[in-house]
């Protein structure tokens, strides 16, 4: 035997307190014995056998551990901890080393367990150096996979398995084998952060999903609870929200699909107090939030190995010199002002978050220590950040339709308030689907590849995504499809389909069906129930009065109202007939992604209408009782004096019951809005 990149091996073996042999290091017990042996390659000779005891912070030894070890916990209470016991190691190995005129070794072990989920993840815990020796090691299966291909595979190989495959043939040929050690596997020291195309291909068999983060937690913290794992270079990738704040979620891509199963191998683990579920993801995933296409970007994050601080809660009148003033010279940005990328949206206003890059952790550190300081008139608030994160929050800011349904906004269209959304109407065909139970952090994306190759059978203005009485999602929703029988198709095919964690309901049902649940009905088992604000003879037959969609609203959603019923014309009055809005006690509220999916997740800068109904503007005018009634369709009101908690159905409320005819003025008594008084001015 001889070695290509060493004269000197030394063979190592560990044992922990818990589960060993093919899952060692899976339930995260720490190392309770260590031996190791050096083997001299080119003369031919090993040395002394070394074994160490080493005292684990909890004395605790599983009846696994004691079966295959023969170790008791009485035994370990006189041993050394572990950072000494590795001194002890390199001591021993360097005196024989020296006595043998050797300088350099290489560990070999059987099996990469010892190394990568034993040894390197508690040294990370407990805050330990280790040794270079310890991030290259040779695993002795491979090596012998590459001499005898045709006994097994590696995973299956063990000591006495290679050692029956190879002694016959040393006894019948009596022969000596010279072998190049050449596989030496590495540790990687240090996470690699960088940016990721969106046209970069990712294998999907090296892609995990980590839950349960701390908030706070950065790439280098994931990094390290996957440390003696390579992951790729920019291969952590935080998940945000729809607010933009991070939900405890991370992507995390590994160079290989034998460090993802071992990562698999860490579910349930603990970074600090919490644990971290950690499951499969799809490369398609990782692309989603890490990826990008800015050229922007890909410049600010072209600094490689820099270290990234977000700010949140800038003025919008803050400029470069403003942040390079408030973080002050004791945290010098990289650069300077090329260090800064402030975020924007698509029409170039402040969103009030940049990004800072700094040289090292030093002046990082001096940065954060100013969280929650005060910029003008505003508190600034500091956090570690990602490149990842970087693409993901430009991302969504800039992001611009993928489905273009709309003509373009005419020169001077109206826009009046109080719409009726021509979306709804209703209909017992069955062409519609009813997705049930899904998770709560689930997004109209998230909709859309659930349902896969069926989203060309969409409808456009199709999806509505149903929302409590607190407008937080409620786990529904509805989407209109082509046909009945594309509809039945799809709710055949993706049935009880898993949605992240969850599996998912789908149900065929009719336009009538969704618009009754969607104003507060219910629709089970046992059949429909119209919402409470209905009587069953009349809730069968709503009108649904043409509207004109302006452009402006297009990019964002709809005002979350339902479909009007008719309202019955006062006795003896030439009036036409009126429309209000129901009282929605018990109803639920939806939103619908009304110019084209998935919708941004950014919240609108401007407020999009409907064009009203005549009902809506008499309504309006109905709460001025000094101004004369001059309907015009399309005319705006405002609404001074709100309360600050007001919401959309009591605003509804307050012009509830008004049916105005022409010459006539309302009651001279204004509406009270929760004992404030509420001006409705005319506005143009």
């Amino acid at each position: 035997m001889m070695a290509s990149h060493s004269d000197t091996l030394v063979v190592f073996f560990g044992a922990t307190a818990g589960a060993n042999g093919g899952k060692l290091g899976s339930d995260e017990r720490e190392i309770i014995l260590l031996v190791w042996q050096i083997v001299d390659l080119h003369e031919k000779k090993v040395g002394k056998l070394h074994r160490r005891l080493v005292k684990p912070d909890l004395l605790e030894v599983t009846e696994e551990c004691k079966e295959e070890t023969g170790l008791a916990v009485d035994e370990l209470c006189n041993a050394e901890p572990l950072d000494r016991v590795l001194h002890q190691f390199q001591q021993c190995v360097a005196s024989e080393l020296k006595s043998m005129g050797r300088s350099s070794y290489t560990l070999c072990v059987t099996g990469p367990l010892l190394i990568r989920q034993a040894l390197h993840p508690e040294a990370s815990k407990k805050n330990l150096v280790l040794p270079d020796s310890f991030y290259s090691f040779v695993d002795l299966r491979v090596e012998f996979n590459r001499c005898c291909p045709n006994a097994g595979p590696v995973k299956e190989l063990t000591l006495p398995s290679m050692c029956d495959c190879i002694l016959p043939a040393f006894v019948r040929q009596r022969a000596r084998c010279d072998h190049k050690f050449t596989s030496l596997e590495t540790v990687k020291h240090k996470f690699e952060s960088g940016a990721c195309s969106k046209t970069e291909p990712v294998d999907s068999e090296t892609v995990i999903r980590a839950r349960g983060l701390p908030w706070q937690s950065s790439d280098q913290d994931i990094a390290r609870f996957f440390k003696g794992l390579n992951i790729a270079k920019g291969g952590v990738a935080l998940c945000l929200n729809a607010q933009g704040r991070r939900n405890g979620e991370a992507l995390v891509r590994f160079v290989n699909s034998e460090h993802r199963d071992l990562a698999l191998e860490r579910h349930k683990h603990h970074m600090g107090s919490r644990y971290i579920e950690v499951y499969k993801a799809t490369g398609e995933e990782f692309l989603k939030i890490a990826g990008g296409t800015s050229n922007e970007v890909a410049q600010f994050l072209s600094k490689e190995n820099q270290v990234i601080i977000r700010m949140r809660g800038l003025p919008f009148t803050a400029t470069p010199e403003d942040v390079l003033g408030f973080l002050g010279p004791e945290s010098p940005v990289t650069d300077g002002s090329e260090g800064l990328l402030f975020v924007k949206y698509p029409d170039g206003r402040p969103t009030g978050d940049a990004f800072v890059l700094f040289s090292c952790e030093e002046y990082a550190l001096h940065a954060l220590k100013k969280h929650k300081q005060i910029l003008g008139k505003r508190y600034i608030e500091l956090f570690r950040s990602t490149a990842a994160e970087v693409q993901q929050v430009l991302n969504r800011y800039v992001s611009t339709p993928l489905i273009s349904t709309l003509p373009p906004p005419p020169a001077m269209v109206p826009v009046p308030v109080l719409a009726t959304p021509p979306f709804l109407a209703g209909g017992s065909t069955r062409d519609c689907i009813r997705l049930r139970g899904l998770p709560y952090t689930a997004a109209i994306e998230d909709i859309l590849e659930f349902m896969g190759e069926h989203t060309v059978d969409i409808k456009p203005h199709g999806v509505h995504m149903v929302l409590n009485q607190q407008g937080r999602p409620s786990g529904d929703a509805f989407i209109q499809m082509k046909s009945a029988d594309r509809a039945f198709m799809m709710a055949q095919k993706c049935h009880k389909k898993m949605m992240k964690d969850r599996y998912v309901e789908v149900f065929q049902c009719s336009a009538e069906e969704m618009s009754f649940v969607l104003m507060g009905g219910t629709l089970n088992r046992s059949g429909l129930s119209p919402p409470p604000c209905l009587s069953p003879p009349t809730y069968a037959a709503f009108p649904s009065p043409a509207a004109v969609l302006p452009g402006d609203a297009a990019l964002y959603q709809p005002p979350l109202l339902a479909t009007p019923r008719p309202a019955q014309p006062l006795a003896h009055s030439t009036a036409p007939t009126l429309a209000y809005y129901p009282p929605q006690a018990h109803g639920q509220l939806y939103m619908n992604y009304t110019a084209y999916y998935p919708s941004p997740p950014v919240s609108p800068s401007t407020v999009g209408y409907f064009a009203a109904p005549p009902g809506a503007v008499a309504a309006a005018v109905a709460a001025q009782p000094a101004a004369p009634i001059l309907p015009q369709p399309g005319a705006l009101v405002r609404m001074q004096g709100l309360p600050y908690n007001t919401g959309v159905k009591e605003i509804l409320s307050f012009f509830q019951g008004y049916q105005v005819s022409r010459g006539r003025r309302p009651d001279p008594a204004t509406p009270f809005l929760r004992e404030r008084i509420c001006t409705l001015p005319k506005c143009t």
